[in-house]
């Protein structure tokens, strides 16, 4: 029957169908109202800026758009991953040099800092008085000066070392002066490349090999040894792949000529400046979150492993720290991202990074909106990319019920 719902427990009698009736005090019509307004008065704020911004531009005959990145460039880039002519090459090009530049030094510092603060972070905890002092030291000290401040401490220091004439020197190899550290760069050719490719293709497969072999720990208790598979995929296989096509090495050494040197490879100062105190500050806060991810571990599992017979060192490596990486990891990245937007400072050091070059452009072209959106785009990306893996690692490593 239209209209009506047969209710058996009515011998006959037909109940009225019920009529949904919407009323403020119900709290699922109160949260879409609120998230309706919250997103129009977003909306409407965004609207009006954009609006407001473009009538600005236009009543000040400001082009708009990225259309200034196919133009030609015209700035000298004194580092550079890739060729690079400002003679020829655009913005765009010069904004990709900059990306680079910022990751040589995200990257790299990232891996030194981990590292160093690591050790420092041990050092805390040692017995011995002195390291944990001196550890405790470095760790007070860093934290309390602001990093723009260490990075021309570093520059500064670095330009005091004496000139290429009378550099330091390791050898005929290494030299140590204001203009840099120069040292010797392989002639890289087609065969490394494809030597590199069988070394990533190594990782993978001692990946899957260390994997298949956990499983088959878990299936019979037994552990397939999974170091010579690593020796043959991680050194056989590339250097298999070198010599089968040629094995070609040669390097290229700095030679001193006149005033300055000549081939080579150079780590410039304002990079190793920028290096040196991005890694030493971020150590600092790192070797903190070591140190309180191993406090965190009970004492039973130190005690248990002493019990087994394992030395302090194999019971800090194989007990402790896998244990511990569930509670340094999720502040970790924190530092990780930090070390990464902390490299903006480049600036400061004369080191041309993204921010720089970015800088430069929108001067020279008076796209101030776009460029600094680039440089947005770029740490946004960068940092999203870093926490996406940690937090996929710290999910990798988390207990899992069973």
């Amino acid at each position: 029957m239209s209209g009506t719902i047969a209710d058996p427990r009515l011998s006959g009698r037909v109940a009225p169908k019920r009529r949904l009736r919407l009323s403020w005090s119900d709290p699922l019509l109160r949260n879409i109202v609120w998230q309706v307004l919250i997103i129009g008065a977003l909306a409407a704020v965004i609207w009006y800026l954009v609006g407001n911004t473009t009538r600005n531009l236009e009543a000040r005959h400001i082009a708009t758009g990225f259309g200034f990145l196919s133009h030609n460039a015209g700035i000298p880039i004194g580092e550079h991953l890739i060729p690079f002519d400002p003679s020829f090459n655009t913005y765009g090009r010069a904004l990709i040099v900059g990306v680079l530049n910022t990751l040589k030094v995200a990257v790299v510092g990232v891996v030194l800092a981990t590292i160093l603060g690591t050790l420092i972070g041990i050092g805390r905890l040692s017995r011995n008085w002195l390291v944990a002092r001196l550890s405790a030291v470095y760790v007070e000290g860093l934290r309390d000066l602001p990093v723009l401040l260490q990075l021309l401490f570093w520059y500064g220091l670095l330009q005091t070392l004496p000139g290429p004439r009378q550099s330091w020197r390791l050898g005929d190899a290494v030299f140590l002066s204001n203009r840099g550290i120069k040292v010797p760069l392989l002639d890289w050719q087609d065969a490394h490349w494809w030597t590199l490719a069988a070394f990533l293709l190594g990782v993978l497969g001692t990946l899957a090999w260390a994997r298949l072999a956990t499983r088959r720990q878990e299936a019979t208790g037994i552990r397939p040894p999974v170091w010579p598979a690593a020796l043959g995929l991680l050194v056989g296989f590339p250097a298999l792949a070198w010599a089968a096509l040629g094995a070609p090495f040669t390097l290229d050494y700095p030679v001193l000529h006149g005033f300055n040197f000549q081939g080579g490879g150079t780590i410039s100062p304002e990079y190793g400046a920028l290096l040196i105190g991005l890694v030493t500050y971020t150590a600092a806060y790192i070797a903190e979150i070591v140190r309180s991810g191993i406090q965190a571990v009970p004492n039973g599992q130190i005690e248990a492993a002493a019990a087994l017979g394992l030395r302090p060192g194999a019971a800090l490596r194989l007990v402790v720290l896998p244990q511990a990486l569930r509670v340094i990891i999720p502040p970790m990245t924190s530092q990780y991202l930090n070390l990464t937007k902390n490299s903006s400072l480049a600036v400061a050091v004369g080191y041309q990074d993204v921010v720089s070059i970015a800088s430069t452009t929108l001067n020279q072209t008076g796209q101030a909106i776009e460029g600094i959106a680039l440089i947005m785009a770029v740490y946004l990306t960068i940092s999203l990319s870093i926490s996406l893996f940690m937090n996929w690692y710290n999910a990798h490593i988390a207990l899992v019920e069973r």
